[in-house]
């Protein structure tokens, strides 16, 4: 069994095929897949979407790319989805949140702020949180550590092996994706390859950040196995295997997850 920890299902480039995408997942053995929103326009679009294909779950949270209109009544709408959200089976989380150090032009006080306001949301609820990281590994571990969070997923992993160590005595796990797939991203694969196993989950950020087989086309959950192929090869594993470990890891960054309908 394998868990696609991060896809975005409900985003326009799936628009046309959408329930076919998610059939496909299920016949390569993707047994879960994870949909996390990014702004409260689209919380009820992925709790619906989760609801109606087998296997979906969905996490609440408001991205950094969204957090220019991310006001008061956009976290008290986040706390609300949370409130209404947690005796639901297929609810497994605050996210995807974080920080962006990558895009240009946003405003840093208002990312740390609606950042901040979400990580009290997921002391409070006592829920894990998926993060995104791009550029910011040091400043989300921090923010992490200053709220006491201790479990939940760095997405598409992409620091150091010191930075990486700090995510993991926190208690997170990191989720490697397609851009393990090119022979050329050396830090990743080697990070992929010498992490500790009960570290890692698999991903595919999908429509984005494509396996090389599918550089610059529309990536999909269907994915998770052949991209699996490549870890497995780095750490010299069988696809069994690997499938244990990364499902085993899932549900521990995830725990709500073990409850999801499949």
């Amino acid at each position: 069994m394998w868990i696609d920890t991060h896809c975005h299902l409900d985003a326009g480039e799936f628009d046309a095929d959408r329930d076919q995408v998610a059939a496909a997942a299920r016949a390569a053995g993707v047994a879960t897949i994870v949909i996390p929103a990014v702004t409260p326009a689209n919380f009820a679009t992925v709790r619906a979407l989760a609801h109606r294909i087998q296997g979906g779950a969905y996490a609440l949270g408001i991205h950094p790319l969204f957090t220019a209109q991310a006001d008061d009544a956009a976290l008290a709408t986040l706390r609300a989805a949370i409130v209404a959200s947690l005796d639901d089976s297929r609810f497994v989380g605050i996210g995807e949140i974080g920080l962006d150090y990558f895009v240009p032009g946003l405003d840093d006080a208002r990312q740390r702020g609606v950042f901040d306001a979400q990580l009290r949301l997921a002391r409070e609820f006592d829920l894990p949180v998926i993060c995104h990281v791009r550029r910011a590994q040091d400043q989300v571990l921090h923010g992490l550590r200053r709220f006491g969070l201790t479990q939940g997923i760095a997405h598409a992993f992409n620091g150091s092996r010191q930075q990486a160590d700090g995510f993991i005595r926190q208690g997170f796990r990191l989720g490697f994706g397609g851009a393990m797939t090119f022979e050329r991203a050396l830090q990743i694969r080697r990070l992929a390859q010498t992490l500790p196993l009960e570290a890692v989950v698999v991903e595919t950020d999908a429509p984005d950040i494509a396996p090389a087989w599918r550089y610059r086309q529309r990536n999909s959950p269907d994915q998770v196995p052949r991209i699996a192929q490549t870890l497995a090869q780095l750490r010299e594993l069988s696809l069994d295997q690997l499938a244990d470990c990364t499902t085993a890891n899932a549900f521990a960054a995830l725990p709500r997850l073990a409850h999801v309908p499949r």
